[in-house]
């Protein structure tokens, strides 16, 4: 039921499409760019679950405040406290190992502002769960969400980071001008 509703709200309501060839892998990082606009969560949310998948996100810890983190959380959003010292690679790497299945979405620009220097903690956080990296991109000109490239990522980051980055350049954010590569 809730994939057949959310199907229908994301391609029959909102007039969007998806182009997706990946696999379901049981675990996953999911890097989602271009991320330029607060839609992307919600575009996004609806997509995967169209699809029948089920993902998790981190997010600003102060943004699960009454009412709005049960909202969140019931989506499946992590709280992230960034003063803590605590790695986020090693929680998230346990969170993966102690789950039969999990999927993980970043966003990996880290704001929604043009940002060239991608976060790469995605990066680590599958090589330390030893999962592969599923690309997904937002492209609002076609209102269309693609995922059909995989990372398997090797150790070698700013080769593997050159790949990622290139295979988004022909995809378009809701505001163009805030994602940069």
């Amino acid at each position: 039921m809730k994939q057949r509703l959310c199907k229908f709200i994301y391609s029959h309501l909102l007039g969007w499409k998806m182009n997706v060839t990946v696999p379901d892998y049981d675990k996953c990082v999911i890097c989602a760019a271009p991320h330029t606009s607060n839609w992307d969560l919600i575009i996004g949310k609806l997509f995967y679950s169209a699809i029948g998948r089920k993902t998790s996100f981190m997010m600003k810890k102060e943004w699960f405040f009454f009412p709005l983190g049960y909202f969140f959380k019931a989506i499946g959003g992590i709280p992230v406290d960034r003063s803590r010292q605590t790695s986020l690679v090693e929680q998230m790497a346990e969170r993966f190992a102690a789950k039969r299945h999990f999927h993980l979405a970043i966003t990996p620009e880290g704001t929604r502002k043009a940002n060239p220097d991608w976060k790469r903690g995605f990066y680590y956080i599958a090589l330390k769960a030893q999962v592969p990296i599923v690309l997904f991109a937002l492209d609002y000109p076609t209102k269309t969400i693609t995922g059909n490239k995989v990372v398997y990522p090797t150790g070698n980051i700013e080769r593997d980071m050159h790949d990622i980055k290139q295979y988004y350049t022909r995809f378009r954010g809701k505001k163009a001008q805030n994602f940069a590569i």
